[in-house]
């Protein structure tokens, strides 16, 4: 079985009109998001996304589970980054340059000083980042990025540089991490490598590139969602392309020539 996925395109004041060709024609729109769109619909346990930056994105947070379940969610949101592209003035901003308190951090949400202590990084094509539930963050301006996480819509934002949106500063601060970010995870993946980036508890992802990606597949029938990075990629001998995300049920449909690569993710229970 393969499901290709519907695309929803979501176009943002942040976003950028000049989209790589590969991703399709968007006939000039200003384009900050492609999403694609799972059958299960809110039940699906994740959600892929394709980031497109111009500007930096509002300064925020997402519950845990708990958090998120107590407000009535189904879920939390944790989730993770692969940079595909990064302009030389490209930038991450995620936890913060030293430990703060929950006054002060109000304090910096409101006259915008926050800006100035949360760590804004360079980032690189093929940088990694895991951005657990209460990190704050923000993305900064001339990325490309490939997001996989928990699949809910539910964002705290701190702080958005004067736009008129609403900010959700008691629910944000009652569930952020006012501290530096540091996780095992983060790392660099080179096109070529095929890696374990997460393994749990909240889903699993693997880099896969070329024929060496064969000895990373899972066995067995599950739900697994393959994001095809390059061209190359085929599933049972059908191309699937960059732009592209497809729901498949054995990941040994799969099959990568040299010099390509994509991501593969699941959750608990829907692989093996």
């Amino acid at each position: 079985m393969m499901i290709r996925l519907q695309t929803r395109v979501v176009e943002k004041p942040w976003g950028r009109t000049d989209i790589p060709a590969s991703f399709g024609d968007f006939g000039g729109r200003r384009v900050g998001e492609i999403w694609f769109e799972d059958p299960e619909g809110d039940a699906a346990p994740l959600m892929v996304k394709f980031l497109f930056t111009s500007e930096r994105l509002s300064i925020q947070v997402h519950p845990d589970d708990l958090a998120a379940q107590a407000a009535g969610y189904r879920r939390g949101k944790e989730e993770c980054w692969l940079v595909l592209d990064a302009a030389k003035d490209a930038e991450l901003g995620v936890g913060l340059t030293s430990i703060s308190d929950v006054d002060a951090l109000r304090d910096a949400a409101l006259n915008g000083s926050i800006e100035s202590i949360l760590h804004w990084r360079k980032p690189r094509a093929g940088d990694f980042i895991y951005n657990p539930a209460g990190t704050i963050h923000a993305i900064g301006p001339g990325l490309i990025v490939v997001e996989v996480q928990q699949n809910v819509d539910l964002t705290y934002r701190l702080y958005d540089y004067g736009r008129d949106r609403e900010l959700h500063l008691d629910a944000g601060l009652a569930v952020a991490k006012a501290a530096p970010h540091y996780d095992a995870r983060d790392t660099h993946v080179a096109d070529t490598d095929s890696r374990i980036l997460v393994e749990g508890p909240h889903f699993h992802l693997r880099h896969l590139a070329g024929k060496n990606a064969r000895a990373l597949l899972p066995d067995g029938v599950g739900r697994y969602t393959f994001i095809p990075l390059s061209s190359g990629c085929t599933v049972a001998q059908e191309e699937v392309k960059l732009g592209e995300c497809v729901l498949i049920d054995r990941a040994d449909m799969l099959s990568l020539d040299e010099e390509t690569h994509g991501l593969l993710c699941w959750t608990e229970g829907s692989g093996h």
